[in-house]
Formats: structure tokens, C-alpha cells, sequence
């Protein structure tokens, strides 16, 4: 082989991925030993690196074995084979079906050659599709063949990993092959004629993924714990530690060798441990391991593949923790005895001075432990626990054992003891100390008096009664007991949580009153429960005081009435397509509350003529329409609800019902839920059209207000009204009552000539008989030319503006009218008879509207009149 680099291939190595085969330093490949090759071909992968730089290059080497002449050198006539065709036909095209040669030329053997299997190297960089080898029928020179290959790999998952040309029989990979997911393909290979006819048997053929070194060894677990004794000897085994490579186990890409990287810490010495290359196995290399000195050594371990060659091999990394367990080397030793006067009920832990010596690790059975070697009750009261934490904060509280309280100390029981304390290992001195494995101790305990809190002896307590109990009823006493017995002192109460302030306690004797009335159904009841908190406090120095709970459990009475559900349902406005289910609410619990009776009023006599109840069971009932049809809209149905009380209570409770139209599954249509509403699709368009029209008469009254308002300052007058012969119609305002209430000041029909006198008043409530302060409004003036038709006209306009004037009295005592004019030949209009005669023409009259429809009965009549 040969390579060649920018260096000129100065100081380049060359490997193989083969046992069998080396690489000379000149790039000869050479056997490394005697091998019998089993396959026509063989591939090889050549490795080129540099080590200085790292660098690394591959090259596949594909071997073509050939086989030994039967004909002892004689080489058949013809044209001399040249070198390179000889290689060019081994390397591709394989003949799987075996040829002789006989006296009667070419002729088939039954039994067909085994084809060697092909080495198809991973990782390859192609170019794909990557020709393999070809296969070829010796028939192929008398008729057209067609090959083909089945298998996985070819048309079985993965799908077309290798193919063939059908015509030449070359067989391609498509893709890099990866060994870790599939090392090894088995296909067949196919020949038949273009009629689909078998022309030769199915041949196998053996693909072999080979292996290249892309995977790091993995270990099983990236922290390893381990342990070994503190003196152990050289030798020991401690752990073993795992790592797992993916390639080829049988190559050097798989064979994975350990070896220890840092050590910490270094002491006694940076080489402690090691670890058998092949196995994993770590074991200790020197002695002076103390547990006292190092508690743990942090071992990083590394895995190499390629048989550990490290200048190209695949390495991944380890932690191994090795803790230092501790043997029985260092016994216990007490300095002194302890006279201690803690108070009563003191703190739990009290410290002795002692083990001076105190070595080992806290919870071994090297480490010290405490017994009292006296009578059963101080046994009872008192009992030894062992310090934890790091040896150096015990060292600094002097290596203090604690006496902790097993029971209650009480000053009044007893006032002082006397221990005797022994210090022990549970396990005996290690082999070769010659000291005692325990030490004893005096202790002397003086119990000085405190003063203890009181305290309630029945805590919990619990009591029951009925609710609605009224104020001021006596429930109990909550009384505490002070344990001084010693002392005088006075007990107080309180109250420390009371949530409704339903309770009161007297302070002196604890006996507890209602403030309130105790209500079960409140907030403040959790499962008929209510609870609340007393303080006991003496007078002591200083004072001490304890808490206790009071639980009163309420008993329901029937105190709440039924309530219905639910408030509001539809229904269709035709029976028997739906009904509507109701039930009832109680407050209360059994046995006041169901089974409940639901029942229709008899007033009014509407609901129980539309709506009748059906009763399902003791909660619940339908009500249903009792008429053959209900006419859409919304109704307030009363229902009488009564529960089981004794006494029974009972509520009338208001159900609105909407009913409206509904199709044939019993849903209520879109339409007859507006319909429902009280307003149909009819009714809101002509609402919304009168809206229209309304708001379009408006603006054309403003338009024609305008213009008469412009027309009223431009003409004049060509008639004086003083000789005007025709029947004066002028406008008046109401009049207010009939002829029995004429007893009015008339000079209020005069039309006053200054307003000063109410101009000047005050703001406040004024007389119903003034006029009121606004804006007079402008009234049409008389046409120009007399025409019966304008007359009307005139007459409507002037009652609109009268309409819409706010000067105009809503009063009927004292009236305005307006200024009638002078020379009026008519007195009035009631002077007027019936008399037809004359030549006056009043048909005019029934063209005025309804407000003249009397005055046209009487003059505008025909002969029958």
C-alpha cells in the first residue's frame, strides 16, 4: 500500500483490523503467520496515522484468492491473458454456478458452488451505490437472463440495502453499513429466464459487516462505591468496575484494558490502589490506610479499547469512591465525674463530660456506647444516645455523651439521682492493643423546682347538646389543674379562639355560657363540630400558662325550610314532550330534611289549571304542563316544598319556566326561544320599522317647523283680524274641567304683561296655578288667503306646537289661554244654533278631523238633518 502526505509519510504508521495480516513500515502487507483462506476474496482495512499530529487515514485492501492450476502449468491455447484482465475478472464477476470442462465441451455440474462470503467494510464514505460483486449464469450467451436478490436487506426490512442490476448481475450497496445495528446479511440470489422461468437454483450469499473502531467503551455506572477496612493489607480487593465496548469484542476495536488516572487524596501515598487491566478488579497496592486520617479516596478509572493503546485507541472515564470503614482500634476513656442541677421538665439533651479518647466513626460498633449499670426506674427515666457528625465537632464539645429524658422528671416526685455511667465498645479492641474496652463515671442529678403551666386533664373535651340553644345557657366547666404542688398560686381563664363568639368562661371557675345562639348549619361547624380554644394562666414567677379545646357536637334540629331547585327550567309548549325534574334543599340533615312533598298552590287558580306535579320519589318530582298547549313566554310557577321535620317546615318557592316552541326531538327552536323571550321575530321587526318611521317624522317636522318659522317673519297679514267677517277659530289651550268648575279669579285669562313676578322668585317648588319659566313657542300664524282646507292646517299645527309646548299648564284651576284678538262678530261657539239657513257652506267642517266631527254633525248635515 502505499500513502502519501504533505510531510513526505515521514514517521506514518500503517495497522490493519486483522490478526492475520501486518504492515512493514514501507507499506508492504504481509501474512503474520500460515492461514488457510476460506473465501475467493477478502477484505482488509488499512489504517494510516500520524502520531504527532493525530492524523488518521483508512483504505479498504480487497485480497482476490486464486485457485491452484489442475492442469500443472499448461496454460489453454488462445490469446494471452494480460495481469490486469486476470484481475479484473476475479474481482467482478463470481460464476455460482459451477463449469467443467469435458471431452464435449462446457457442461453443468448438479451441484452448485458455495460462494465465499463478501466483507463489507462500516462507516463506508462511498461513493454509493458501492459496487460489491457480480454474478453471472454461463447461460447468459444462449438466452437473456434476468438476476435478482431477496432477503433482509434487499426486499425485507431494512428495504434496499443492497440491489442488482438485473441484466449484468451486479450487486450494490446503497448506503454505510453500520455493525452494531446488523452485522451480517444473508441473501439469495436469482436467475430465470424473460418468461420468469427458473434457469438456474437460488444461490446463497453471506454478507459480513466488518467491524470498525466508532464506539467508546461505556461503563455500566458513572460513580462506583466501595469500601474497605482501615489497615487492610496490600492485596485486598476493594471493587470492580465495568465498561462495556459496542464493537467487535474478538478485535482489538472491542478489547477494553482499565487503568487508574488520579488518585485523591495522595496520602499516605498517590499510589494506594490498582486495578487489573483485563477485569477491573481494584485492590489496595500499600498499607496505612486509617479511617481516622482518610475517610475516602476518589479513584478516576479509564477505559481503554484497541488493548489500551492509547495514541489511537477510544477511552471513556469512571469515578470509583472508596470509604474507609472503621475497626475497633480506640477505646473509650471518661476524665471526670459530673455533679449536674438541672431545673424539671428540662431540656431533653444534657451533656457529660467524658470520653477523652473518643475515637471511631459515630454508629459502628467501635464507637462508644453508654449503659447505666443501676436500678430499673432509673433505667425507666433515662437512656444514652450517641453524639453524630464529624469526629472533629465532637472532639471540640469535648467528645460529650447526652443523658436524654425518657420520662418525665417531676420536682414533686423526686428531687434528686445518682448514676453511675459506664462508656463501652460493642466490639472488642483490634488485635495487638492491650487497654480496657470501658470506663465508668459518676453522675449526680439535683432537680430544682420550676413552676410547670397548667394543664387540662381532659383534652380533647367533647360534649353534646341541640342546636338553637338560647343565650346564656350553662354548657360546662373547663376547669385546669396546676401541678405546682408547692407553690400558691391562682389559676385565670380566657378565651384563645373562639371563631362565631358563641361562648363566654367565667375566669375564676371555667365554667363556660352561650353568648349566642349555637346554629348547626353555620360556617363555623365542620361535621356538626364546633370547636374552640381556652387559656389556663397562673401567677407564678414567671407565669406559666396551657391551652384546651372545647368540641361541642351540635344535634340538628328543623330549623330550615326546603328550598326548591332549580330556579329556573323549559319546557315545550305542548305536553308530553318534556317535563321538567325538581327537587328540594335542606339545610338540615337527617332526619329533617327528605322525603319532601311538592305541591301546587290553589291561589292562583292558573297554575294549577296550566301545571300539575308528578311525584317520583321521596327527593324528587316532574312538573309537566296539564293544558293541551301554553303559549310561548316566560311564567312564575309557585311550588309548596315541605320536608320531614318534626315539626314540618315548608316553603313556597317561585320556579320561572320558560315555554316555547320546540321541534320534533323536544328541543326548544331558535325562534320560539326569542318567541319565549316576549318578544316573536314579528314584534322586533315592527318595533324596529316604527323606530324608523318615528325618528323619520321627527326630522320632517323639524324641516317644516323651520319653514314655517321662515315663512311666518317674511308674509303679512292681508286681512286685519278686526275685519275678518268670518267666524273666528282660534287656538286655546286645555280647559281643563266642565262647567261646575268655573270659580276662578278671571283676570288670570288675561295674558299677563310682565313675567318680573315670577322671574324673581326663588328656586324651589312652585304654585300649580303660575306659569312655568321656558321658552314660548313660536305658533303658526293664520294663512294669507282664506281656504277651509288651510284653516285645518293651521288648526293642527297649532295644536302640535300646544303639545310639545312646556310653558303649556298641566294645571286646572287657574288657566292661560292665549289672547283671543278683538271684533269677533261671534260671541262664542255655544251661542251658535242649529239653524241651517243661510247660505254658509260648513261641509267643509268634516275635512277638519275628529276635534270638529260635533261642529260637522250639526252644520254640515244633509236634508235629513
Amino acid at each position: 500500500v502505499k500513502f502519501n502526505n504533505c510531510a513526505g509519510n515521514k514517521g506514518v504508521r500503517y495497522e490493519t483490523n486483522s490478526l492475520d495480516f501486518k504492515v512493514r513500515a514501507d507499506g508492504t502487507l504481509y501474512a503474520a503467520h500460515h492461514l488457510q483462506v476460506p473465501s475467493k476474496q477478502l477484505i482488509l482495512m488499512v489504517t494510516a496515522w500520524d502520531p504527532q499530529t493525530l492524523g488518521r487515514w483508512e483504505a479498504m485492501v480487497r485480497f482476490l484468492v486464486a485457485e491452484k492450476s489442475q492442469h500443472n502449468g499448461h496454460k489453454p491455447k488462445g490469446r494471452k491473458a494480460l495481469p490486469g484482465e486476470l484481475v479484473q475478472q476475479q474481482s467482478d464477476t463470481l460464476l455460482p454456478w459451477r463449469q467443467h470442462q469435458s471431452a464435449n465441451g462446457l457442461r453443468r455440474q448438479k451441484r452448485d458452488w458455495v460462494i465465499p462470503p463478501i466483507n463489507v467494510p462500516e462507516n463506508s464514505r462511498g461513493p454509493f451505490p458501492q459496487q460489491l460483486v457480480r454474478i453471472r449464469s454461463d447461460k447468459d450467451k444462449e438466452i437473456h437472463i434476468r438476476y435478482s436478490i431477496t432477503g433482509v436487506g434487499a426486499d425485507q426490512p431494512p428495504m434496499e440495502v443492497f440491489n442488482i442490476d438485473p441484466v449484468s448481475g451486479r450487486m450494490y450497496v446503497t448506503r454505510p453499513m453500520d455493525r452494531e445495528e446488523r452485522a451480517s446479511y444473508h441473501l439469495r440470489a436469482h436467475a430465470v429466464d424473460m418468461n420468469g422461468n427458473k434457469v438456474e437454483n437460488p444461490i446463497d450469499l453471506y454478507i459480513y459487516v466488518i467491524d470498525m473502531n466508532d464506539n467508546r467503551p461505556e461503563f455500566i455506572n458513572q460513580v462506583y462505591n466501595g469500601s474497605v477496612d482501615e489497615g487492610s493489607k496490600p492485596g485486598t480487593y476493594v471493587m470492580t468496575v465495568t465498561a462495556n465496548d459496542a464493537d467487535d469484542g474478538t478485535t482489538a476495536n472491542g478489547m477494553v484494558r482499565y487503568r487508574i488516572v488520579t488518585q485523591t487524596p495522595q496520602s499516605p501515598s498517590q499510589n494506594m490502589f490498582t486495578i487489573n487491566s483485563e477485569t477491573g478488579d481494584i485492590v489496595t497496592v500499600a498499607a496505612g490506610l486509617d479511617r481516622e486520617k482518610v475517610q475516602q479516596y476518589i479513584v478516576i478509572v479509564q477505559a481503554t479499547d484497541m488493548e489500551g493503546n492509547l495514541n489511537y485507541g477510544l477511552s471513556n472515564t469512571a469515578t470509583a469512591i472508596i470509604t474507609v470503614t472503621d475497626v475497633n482500634d480506640n477505646p473509650p476513656e471518661f476524665t471526670t465525674s459530673t455533679v449536674m442541677e438541672p431545673p424539671e421538665c428540662w431540656d431533653p439533651w444534657l451533656h457529660i463530660t467524658c470520653l477523652q479518647n473518643l475515637m471511631g466513626q459515630p454508629g459502628s460498633r467501635s464507637w462508644g456506647g453508654m449503659g447505666l449499670p443501676t436500678t430499673p426506674w432509673t433505667q425507666s427515666h433515662f437512656s444514652f444516645s450517641q453524639p453524630k457528625g464529624p469526629r472533629e465537632k465532637i472532639q471540640h464539645f469535648a467528645a460529650a455523651m447526652a443523658v436524654r429524658e425518657r420520662a418525665q422528671i417531676d420536682y414533686e416526685m423526686n428531687r434528686a439521682f445518682m448514676l453511675t455511667v459506664m462508656v463501652s465498645n460493642q466490639a472488642p479492641l483490634a488485635s495487638g492493643i492491650q487497654m480496657s474496652f470501658q470506663s465508668t463515671a459518676g453522675v449526680t442529678i439535683s432537680v430544682t423546682d420550676v413552676n410547670e403551666a397548667p394543664y387540662f386533664p381532659t383534652n380533647h373535651k367533647l360534649i353534646r347538646l341541640e342546636e338553637g340553644v338560647p343565650a346564656g345557657t350553662v354548657l360546662t366547666t373547663f376547669s385546669a389543674v396546676d401541678p405546682d404542688r408547692f407553690m400558691q398560686q391562682a389559676v385565670r381563664y380566657s378565651k384563645l379562639s373562639d371563631p362565631a363568639n358563641w361562648l363566654n368562661i367565667n375566669a375564676t371557675n371555667g365554667q363556660i355560657t352561650t353568648a349566642a345562639v349555637l346554629d348547626r348549619e353555620s360556617d363555623y361547624i365542620k361535621n356538626n363540630v364546633y370547636e374552640a380554644t381556652f387559656l389556663a394562666a397562673d401567677n407564678g414567677i414567671p407565669p406559666a400558662s396551657g391551652t384546651g379545646t372545647l368540641q361541642i357536637y351540635l344535634i340538628d334540629i328543623n330549623d330550615n325550610a326546603p328550598e326548591l331547585l332549580p330556579k329556573e327550567a323549559q319546557i315545550c309548549e305542548k305536553p308530553n314532550l318534556n317535563v321538567i325534574n325538581i327537587t328540594a334543599a335542606d339545610a338540615d340533615i337527617d332526619p329533617n330534611v327528605g322525603p319532601f312533598v311538592f305541591e301546587l298552590p290553589s291561589v292562583p287558580s292558573a297554575v294549577r289549571k296550566n301545571w300539575t306535579i308528578t311525584r317520583l320519589n321521596g327527593d324528587y318530582a316532574q312538573l309537566s304542563l296539564r293544558i293541551m298547549y301554553l303559549e310561548a313566554g316566560v311564567y312564575d310557577v309557585p311550588i309548596i316544598v315541605t320536608d320531614s321535620g318534626n315539626p314540618p317546615l315548608y316553603n313556597t318557592s317561585v320556579i320561572k319556566v320558560k315555554v316555547c316552541p320546540c321541534d320534533e326531538n323536544g328541543d326548544c327552536t331558535t325562534i320560539g326561544a326569542v318567541a319565549a323571550a316576549g318578544l316573536g321575530t314579528g314584534a322586533i321587526i315592527a318595533i324596529l320599522i316604527c323606530i324608523i318611521i318615528l325618528l323619520t317624522m321627527v326630522l320632517l317636522f323639524v324641516v317644516w317647523m323651520k319653514r314655517r318659522e321662515k315663512e311666518r317673519h317674511t308674509k303679512q297679514l292681508l286681512i286685519d283680524p278686526e275685519d275678518d267677517v268670518r267666524d273666528n277659530i282660534l287656538k286655546y289651550d286645555e280647559e281643563g274641567g266642565g262647567e261646575e268648575d268655573q270659580d276662578y279669579d278671571l283676570s288670570q285669562l288675561q295674558q299677563p304683561e310682565t313675567m318680573d313676578h315670577v322671574l324673581n322668585k326663588t328656586p324651589g317648588v312652585r304654585r300649580v296655578d303660575e306659569r312655568p319659566i321656558g321658552a314660548e313657542p313660536q305658533y303658526p300664524i293664520r294663512p294669507v288667503i282664506p281656504h277651509p282646507g288651510d284653516i285645518g292646517d293651521f288648526i293642527n299645527e297649532g295644536l302640535r306646537a300646544a303639545d310639545n309646548d312646556p310653558t303649556a299648564p298641566p294645571y286646572d284651576s287657574l288657566l292661560v289661554f292665549d289672547y283671543e284678538g278683538s271684533g269677533s262678530t261671534a260671541g262664542s261657539v255655544s251661542s251658535l244654533n242649529s239653524s241651517s239657513s243661510g247660505d254658509q257652506d260648513y261641509d267643509y267642517l268634516n275635512d277638519w278631523g275628529p276635534r270638529f266631527k260635533k261642529l260637522a254633525d250639526m252644520y254640515g248635515g244633509g236634508e235629513e238633518d
